[in-house]
């Protein structure tokens, strides 16, 4: 089950409230086929404690409008990572450096990402039609583009490992 409306509502509200304060990189994932706690996770970026405090607070005052108060709220004192618990949201806003250190999206990268507006405020164009896992596979070649099921044995995904079915010799 996607991630409800009322999650994305705060989510868009969420991204517009960073993006006021200049968060980098704000991303949404839906994290609800994965996580029984939470529908999605808001993740975004600063290059300094201070705009990591300001963003926290922008978010804050703009969900508040929209009636959501976090139930719980760790690492301000600290400003390098803090972590808002809306229940139908967890908002991450780390330090650039934490970001890199801790890299959620490669944690969650299985799960889909949900468009947000851009800083302008306009959607994103959408991206092409492709599957999580399907980066992790052998990109398709003219012989098995067909669909038939008579590509070579010997076949290798672009990161070197053996298709599946194949043993390793």
């Amino acid at each position: 089950m996607p991630a409800t409306e009322r999650a994305v509502e705060l989510l868009i509200a969420a991204a517009e409230a960073a993006h006021d304060k200049k968060a980098e990189n704000v991303l949404a994932f839906d994290v609800s086929e994965q996580l029984a706690i939470t529908d999605a996770f808001l993740v975004a970026s600063a290059s300094n404690d201070r705009q990591v405090r300001a963003i926290v607070d922008a978010i804050e005052e703009k969900l508040r409008t929209l009636d959501a108060k976090p139930v719980r709220r760790e690492g301000a004192r600290e400003g390098r990572w803090v972590l808002l618990d809306y229940l139908e949201i967890v908002v991450h806003v780390q330090h650039d450096e934490e970001r890199s250190f801790y890299s959620l999206e490669r944690l969650w990268r299985d799960c889909p990402i949900i468009p947000l507006p851009n800083a302008d405020g306009t959607m994103p164009a959408p991206a092409p039609a492709s599957d999580a896992s399907a980066s992790d596979a052998a990109p398709a070649s003219d012989s098995d583009a067909s669909g038939s099921d008579d590509a070579p044995a010997s076949a290798e995904a672009a990161d070197g490992t053996k298709a599946a079915g194949e043993s390793a010799e």
